[in-house]
This record gives C-alpha cells, sequence and structure tokens, in this order.
C-alpha cells in the first residue's frame, strides 16, 4: 500500500468532513469550554473526524445530524441500539411507564415476566437486574468471589468487558500487566487477574490448576477486538476445566446477543454458571440483567445475610427500576426476537457478500468475519485465533480512511475497528449503499479512481 498516498487522502476527506459540518464543528467548539475534551464522554474524541457528528435525532436504522446531513447507522451505538433506534414498542412502553413512576425501589410485574423470559431464552434460573453489563459483570464476579472462596479471575487477552477494572489487563512478555491507557488501576491488575490468550485450551488448563481462579469470564466469541471465532471443541474444553477445577464459567452475551434471541449459548447449548447482558435489551434506554444456575444461587443464599444483602457491593437504587423494566419487556416482547433475526442475519450476509465481493475484485488481502447479525472486515489475510493476533495488526490510519470515507457518503461504522452491525430496518438497498462507499473507497485507496474531494 501506498502510505503517502493513503495520508494525502485521510487529509482531504478530513477537510470535507469539516467542510460538511459547519454546525457539529460549532457545537465541538461551545462543548471545549464546559465537557472535558469537547465530549459527553471521552472515549468520543476517537470518532473518525477532528469531531464528533452532532445528532438532531434517528429512527431505526437511519439517522440526521444538525448539519441535516442523513446517515446508515451501521454502528447502532456500538449495541446499544441493536433494535434499531426508537423502536415502537419500546417508546411506547417507556411512555406509559413514565406517567406512572420512574423509579420506585420496589419491584413491578414486569421483572418476573423479563426473567421468565431470561430463562426460557438462556436456561438459567435466577436472574437480577442492573443498569449496565459493566455492573452485571462486576456483581457476577463478586458473587463468584463469594461462594468459591478464591481471589482471582480469569480473562482473555484483548477482552472487553465494560469498565470492569479486573479486565483492563494483557499479556507482555508472558506477563499479566495493566493494559496500555488503563487509567488509574486501584491495584496491580496481576493480583486479580490471570490473563491466557482465546482458544488456548492448554494456557487455559495451566491457569486454572492452582484452583485459586473464582471464575473465568469470556465472551463466547470475542468481539471487541474484531470477531474472533471459538475452534472447534473450545467451549466443551473450557466448560470441562472449570468444572474439575471448581471455576465458575461467566459468559458475556452483551455483544454477542446478535447471534440470536437467546445469544451464543442458546444457539451452541453452552451451559454456562451465569450470564450477564446488557446494552441492547433495553432498546436504547440503560438496562442489563444477570442470571445464574439454581446451584449457584442456592450457593449464594447459604452465604448471604439478610441483615447485610444492602452493604455487600451488589445493587443500587436505581437497579431494577420500573422503566428500564419496562422497556426491557417491550423490547424482548416486541423487537429483539425470532422474526427480528430472521431480517437481520440476512441482511449481514449480504453485507459480507458485498464486501468480500470488492475484496476478490482488487485481490486485497483482507477478510470477512460474521457473527449473527454484526459483520467485520480486517485489513490482513488469515483470520486471528485470539486477541493478541487481532491487535497485532492493527492498522490506525487505515481504519481512519476507511471510517471517514464512509461517514463522508452517508454510512456510520463502529468506532475503532470495522464492524457495522445491522438493525431490523435495515434494508437490502442500505447494505447495497455500503457495498458501493466500499468499493468506491478501495478503488480511491489504490489509485484506480481519483477522489471525489
Amino acid at each position: 500500500m501506498d502510505r503517502t498516498r493513503l495520508e494525502k487522502l485521510l487529509a482531504e476527506e478530513e477537510a470535507l468532513f469539516v467542510q460538511s459540518h459547519p454546525r457539529s464543528h460549532a457545537l465541538f467548539e461551545r462543548a471545549r469550554e464546559s465537557l472535558l475534551g469537547g465530549v459527553p464522554m471521552n472515549w468520543m474524541v476517537r470518532w473518525a473526524g477532528r469531531f464528533p457528528v452532532f445528532v438532531q435525532e434517528a429512527k431505526g436504522a437511519h439517522f440526521i445530524d444538525v448539519d441535516g446531513n442523513r446517515y446508515l447507522d451501521l454502528c447502532l451505538g456500538d449495541t446499544g441500539a441493536m433494535t434499531g433506534h426508537a423502536p415502537t414498542a419500546t417508546v411506547e412502553a417507556v411512555s406509559a411507564q413514565a406517567a406512572r413512576g420512574i423509579t420506585y425501589m420496589l419491584p413491578t410485574s414486569d421483572a418476573i415476566w423479563v426473567a421468565e423470559e431470561m430463562q426460557r431464552r438462556f436456561g438459567l434460573k435466577y436472574w437480577q437486574f442492573t443498569l449496565t453489563a459493566t455492573d452485571a459483570n462486576r456483581f457476577a464476579i463478586r458473587l463468584s468471589r463469594m461462594v468459591t472462596g478464591r481471589a482471582k479471575i480469569l480473562a482473555f487477552n484483548y477482552c472487553y468487558h465494560g469498565t470492569v477494572d479486573e479486565t483492563f489487563a494483557t499479556l507482555k512478555d508472558g506477563k499479566v500487566r495493566a493494559r496500555s491507557g488503563n487509567i488509574g488501576p486501584p491495584v496491580d491488575p496481576s493480583l486479580t487477574t490471570k490473563i491466557v490468550e482465546f482458544n488456548d485450551i492448554p494456557a487455559i488448563e495451566a491457569a486454572l490448576a492452582p484452583g485459586d481462579v473464582a471464575c473465568v469470564l469470556a465472551e463466547p466469541a470475542m468481539t471487541n477486538v474484531g470477531i474472533i471465532h471459538p475452534e472447534p471443541g473450545f467451549h466443551d474444553a473450557l466448560r470441562e476445566i472449570t468444572r474439575r477445577t471448581g471455576t465458575l464459567l461467566i459468559l458475556d452475551e452483551t455483544h454477542t446477543i446478535c447471534t440470536g434471541p437467546g445469544g451464543y449459548t442458546a444457539a451452541h447449548g453452552l451451559r454456562p454458571d451465569l450470564i450477564t447482558l446488557g446494552k441492547p435489551i433495553g432498546g436504547g434506554v440503560p438496562a442489563a440483567v444477570y442470571g445464574m444456575s439454581a446451584e449457584v444461587a442456592a450457593r449464594v443464599q447459604e452465604r448471604m445475610s439478610l441483615d447485610e444483602a444492602d452493604t455487600g457491593g451488589i445493587g443500587g437504587t436505581l437497579a431494577g427500576n420500573a422503566l428500564s423494566i419496562a422497556a426491557v419487556r417491550a423490547t424482548l416482547e416486541h423487537v429483539l426476537t425470532d422474526a427480528s433475526y430472521q431480517r437481520t442475519i440476512p441482511m449481514a450476509e449480504r453485507f459480507a457478500s458485498g464486501v468480500e465481493e470488492v475484496i476478490a475484485e482488487h485481490g486485497l488481502p483482507w477478510i470477512v468475519k460474521r457473527l449473527g447479525c454484526r459483520v467485520e472486515y480486517w485489513f490482513r489475510a488469515t483470520p486471528p485465533r485470539n486477541g493478541g493476533e487481532a491487535a497485532a495488526v492493527v492498522d490506525v490510519d487505515l481504519d481512519r480512511y476507511m471510517h471517514l470515507f464512509a461517514l463522508n457518503r452517508g454510512i456510520l461504522m463502529t468506532p475503532f475497528h470495522a464492524m457495522a452491525l445491522l438493525a431490523p430496518d435495515t434494508r437490502e438497498e442500505d447494505v447495497d449503499h455500503h457495498t458501493r462507499v466500499f468499493r468506491e473507497a478501495v478503488q480511491t485507496l489504490l489509485g484506480k479512481v481519483e477522489s471525489a474531494t
């Protein structure tokens, strides 16, 4: 690849972005006087372009920014809006519940309906509510430590489980170290965490053999360093080793719910001890759940003191609030249904086929991976087996160019990697629009057409 040409094209796309987003630019400059970095959350500074796009409104698979530009949204709130924006059933349920009260610190009958639906979809007996998957993971880890009497957890290299302190760790020269950019870690992560590579059964065996690990926290397929599928036999081996060593197995389905209504767990018949799930289940309203087997629940209740139930580090006064649970019920009942996946998965297949066609046309050493209604293209010739292999080939400039080229032509991809999520409202013409823009980006990069800028 001609890196000089890439640098030139990236500069041209950045100039085009600034030119076509004057109101977003003005709002960003204003925001810099009151918001740290000019953004509500610090990671928003990493969006392609010199500033983030400010949104005016969104519905289904599209949104409009403050400059009047309309976009096909393939990011969908990085799974938070996997249902599409403002799904009608969820909006109606939230509006009705808001008029009746938002939070009581008391249960509603909706909580029972949701728990029973979780039982049906995932097979675990007992469920609890939080507002984020981060908290669901934190609480699942705490419960695992309590019932096993063990201090450490095991996670996979370059995993992502929200802002859980124990998981911001990586392998460096075979040692567990704080991950680069880890802000103010409360303790050295090597004291709390063992890190191994995904798909490495011998490493898992060795890490769990001493009997000091309370739980393995894992996505059933890695998604946040690109899509990395488990190799054949991986989950059977992981389950056997965790059971033999008395280690609890927590599966984080927050992203892998893209596989189907019961996530990767139901689609592949997995048998975890606990499951965590957040983001999309509230249709965009903050909500999350965690579930556990009857056996784990019994062990928890044996050790839980009624007098200390409110001071154990699990819960929160807004967890399980009426508004969130009403949103979850409506979303599960009417939006994240079998029928929804019957629309979104074929759209993802069409998306993958279009990108693969362009890659083949130009003989590029790139690949495409898909998981349910989630698709990603990689700038490498072979699929990575684990997070370490995936992180080693990240091309920041090429990623930024492809993202910004798409953004300037009305398509929002998921930031930080080339991932697309297909909403129920995404149509064939939307997918084909992406294929055309992707082809144009590649042809321009290779010098086969001149940049439209």
